[in-house]
């Protein structure tokens, strides 16, 4: 019953749209109607019998080819609106936004793209590309480390300081000291890389302030950081590198964002609310990516904006009593996916915002 009331809602505003339409064209038509008035300078060389006859054609003509098309395709787009409301979002290509059901889905159909990424991962892609990865001291930026070092990658970690466990394990380089809330950490950034050139940037560092949020707790100083560092931070790294020479043409950027960014997946995902800060932040990572698409397309550099899937983390812990349920995945099958999304990434899919888990698009 919940569903019919809103389709037939949703049929009922399509309705009323068409009104509107009909009234605005309606409206359209009288004012070229009366450009045909007999005193019209462009008729009045014209006889009287011409301009009653001219106007009774026109009226008819406008009625038909005007009109006719005009409400045709505002019905059928307002029917389809109303069947499908979600319709150049839902397709093939797409995701959805319900996480068990996701899940779910991909368990009942055996998706393997989902439930195996071992299948589909081609670890020789990235042997001997350099990669430099932001936030690589722990959680998915160690495990994508590890990943790589293990592919026979030259990684390049980017941290504010090094874990045991970074530097066990022989990346290429470890530049510490690089805080992605400010700009003196690009300076030094571009100087330790000396020159290098990056096949790969994947702009991984992230904060998540743990709390659930509310309007009972608001927290704007948590906010603001969240947003500098999830969406200012992969920015400034990026333009330090492009600018300095270090990214060229052919290189990738890979912004690690979230599902919790797409404002339309907010009706499903967050029906009451909360977390303002962590979904302020991912939106704007996710606008800042589209942009720096745009703009760096002329330039050759694929800009690939990856949701790494639920992945289980201290970042995530808070929600582990759901982790089985929406499948959350370690760490490892984590990277895994992440870095096929970059193998695969190219200037054909620059600017497109990818699910990790299954590899469909999500919408904005």
């Amino acid at each position: 019953p919940a569903a019919v009331h809103q389709d037939a809602m949703r049929a009922a505003r399509a309705i009323a749209a068409c009104a509107a339409l009909v009234h605005s064209v309606h409206g359209s038509v009288a004012l070229v109607r009366t450009s045909l008035r007999p005193d019209a300078p462009s008729l009045r060389a014209m006889s009287t019998s011409s301009v009653a006859k001219g106007r009774a054609g026109v009226r008819m003509g406008l009625t038909a080819r005007v009109l006719g098309p005009l409400i045709g395709a505002a019905v059928g787009a307002a029917a389809g609106a109303a069947l499908s409301p979600a319709r150049a979002e839902s397709g093939a290509d797409y995701t959805i936004a319900d996480q068990p059901a996701r899940f779910a889905a991909a368990k009942k159909s055996n998706n393997q793209r989902v439930l195996d990424i071992t299948k589909f991962y081609d670890p020789t892609q990235l042997k001997g590309k350099r990669v430099l990865v932001t936030g690589a001291n722990r959680g998915v930026g160690l495990a994508l480390s590890k990943q790589l070092v293990q592919d026979g990658a030259l990684v390049v970690a980017a941290v504010r300081s090094a874990s045991k466990e970074l530097e066990d394990l022989g990346v290429e380089q470890i530049i510490t000291g690089v805080d992605v809330q400010t700009d003196a950490s690009m300076n030094t950034l571009v100087q330790q890389l000396g020159g290098k050139s990056i096949d790969v940037l994947i702009n991984n560092a992230g904060y998540f302030w743990e709390p659930v949020e509310t309007l009972e707790n608001l927290n704007f100083d948590e906010e603001l950081k969240m947003i500098d560092i999830c969406a200012v931070g992969p920015l400034r790294i990026s333009a330090a590198l492009v600018k300095a020479g270090n990214l060229k043409k052919g290189s990738k950027i890979a912004m690690i964002t979230s599902q919790g960014g797409s404002i339309s997946w907010r009706d499903v995902q967050n029906p009451e609310g909360h977390d303002f800060g962590h979904h302020m932040s991912k939106a704007a990572a996710n606008m800042m990516s589209k942009l720096l698409a745009q703009e760096l397309k002329g330039r050759g550099i694929a800009v690939l904006v990856l949701h790494p899937g639920f992945n289980k983390t201290d970042m995530t812990a808070k929600y582990k009593d759901i982790w089985e349920i929406e499948g959350a995945v370690d760490v490892e099958c984590g990277a895994m996916r992440v870095l096929h999304e970059i193998n695969i990434g190219s200037m054909s899919t620059t600017g497109k915002f990818i699910n990790c888990e299954d590899g469909l698009q999500i919408p904005w």
